[in-house]
């Protein structure tokens, strides 16, 4: 059996929750918000104090939706906020973070993030992150969806102060363990997992709910605990209701015996040969 801690820590040294909460599509209709921050608020409660968004989402209402939910719980939580490719420019990045700090009502961001690769030269959006961590800005900086190559060049553009890479990662796309994961582990780069329950199509596959069948469990939390047992990985999935919440925060206490990793690993094969890193 496997079992997770309940943090990791980053390069920096400083530690994060192993489970988080995502805010994908979150803050963008009105009718849902009351229901979207009591689920908020109930990850927040049970540990999940790690909370992701971007100001792509809802056109910066996710972050809205954020600053609200951590009112006068600011100091409990690890904020995540991503910069978009369009905006990664030297200046640009200065101002599309002071831009997201502003919506979040906070006066600073704990890992910002790059959300992709886009077509300013790497150098300018590291020099930027440095810009914002010397200002207090940001307490330190990483980039999502890239690639080994992408880690590469990141690495020679001065980027060795990255401390996560974010990408989409779960049991339906296994792809970076042939070599991304490697060389994260390598280089000691934490993995944040995107859509760590493919969206909820994991959910109706038969072999999830065999193996949650036999503890218990629900086929969310086995697919969360599949994550949370390795090394250097954490997962952010998104709930807009506090059940599916605290179905979430259940995860943790799943321990996936041998017999359940491999029929997993029979139903969704790991890689054997190299594949180009898959984005939502």
């Amino acid at each position: 059996m496997t079992r997770t801690a309940d943090a990791i820590e980053l390069p920096s040294g400083q530690t994060m929750p192993v489970l988080g909460q995502g805010t994908w599509y979150l803050g963008e209709r009105p009718a849902r918000r009351r229901d979207e921050l009591a689920a908020l608020r109930a990850g927040l409660d049970l540990g999940m104090t790690m909370v992701d968004t971007a100001e792509m989402y809802g056109d910066g209402a996710s972050e809205e939706l954020v600053g609200e939910a951590v009112i006068g719980r600011r100091a409990d939580v690890f904020l995540v906020d991503k910069v978009l490719p369009s905006n990664a420019s030297r200046r640009g990045t200065v101002q599309a973070c002071r831009r997201s700090l502003q919506r979040l009502g906070v006066d600073h961001i704990d890992l910002y993030l790059l959300h992709w690769r886009g077509t300013h030269p790497l150098d300018e959006t590291v020099e930027a992150f440095a810009e914002l961590v010397g200002a207090g800005d940001i307490g330190q900086w990483g980039v999502s969806n890239f690639d080994v190559s992408d880690m590469a060049e990141l690495l020679e553009a001065g980027g060795n102060s990255c401390a996560t890479n974010q990408i989409l990662y779960n049991l339906t796309r296994r792809g970076p363990e042939y070599d991304l994961l490697p060389w994260l582990r390598e280089h000691r780069i934490p993995v944040m997992a995107y859509s760590p329950i493919e969206q909820g199509r994991l959910l109706g596959h038969p072999q999830v709910a065999e193996v949650a069948a036999r503890h218990g469990a629900t086929p969310a939390q086995v697919a969360l605990a599949w994550l949370l047992r390795q090394e250097m990985v954490v997962a952010i999935p998104r709930s807009s209701k506090p059940e599916h919440t605290r179905e979430n925060a259940d995860a943790r206490n799943l321990y996936l015996a041998e017999e359940d990793v491999a029929a997993l690993d029979t139903a969704f094969p790991p890689p054997v040969s190299p594949q180009p890193l898959e984005m939502l």
